[in-house]
């Protein structure tokens, strides 16, 4: 949603050969590739023939035609700026993910270690055979399922 629409004077051309107009721009709350984005009206309002191929814009001017261009750099650059925010805004939300099943899977903090019980099926082997004291180990052969 836009939080606002912002109405600029924008010029294109140079000093010999420019044309001026008040377009009218919304504004947004998050970062993308390019500042502005004519969008279709605008091509139409200013009869201009955008080239994607070459990264240029052509139109009218009062002088003969003017051309809006661009680097091919500049465009490889925004778009690896854009490929690493994607990649942080997903890093983000698996990470939030994540969290939750930990949170989910994390044991009750009320059990206490002492309070260990042998699961059912669990052998009692004596490991001091000699002497007093003899202390017993509970073996199981089964898993349970967590």
């Amino acid at each position: 949603m836009p939080l606002e629409q912002i109405d600029l004077p924008v010029t294109f051309g140079n000093p010999t050969n420019y044309r001026t107009d008040t377009l009218s721009f919304k504004v947004v709350g998050f970062h993308k590739t390019y500042h502005a984005i004519l969008g279709r009206p605008y091509y139409v309002k200013f009869m201009v023939v955008p080239n994607h191929t070459y990264l240029k814009l052509k139109m009218l001017g009062p002088c003969g035609v003017i051309t809006i261009d661009t680097s091919f750099q500049r465009a490889y650059e925004c778009e690896v700026e854009c490929c690493e925010h994607a990649t942080a805004i997903i890093a983000s939300k698996e990470l939030a993910t994540s969290r939750e099943e930990i949170v989910k899977e994390a044991p009750d903090p009320k059990w206490l270690a002492g309070s260990f019980e042998p699961l059912e099926g669990a052998k009692e082997v004596l490991i001091n055979t000699s002497g007093f004291g003899g202390k017993v180990v509970h073996i199981g052969f089964t898993l349970s399922s967590k």
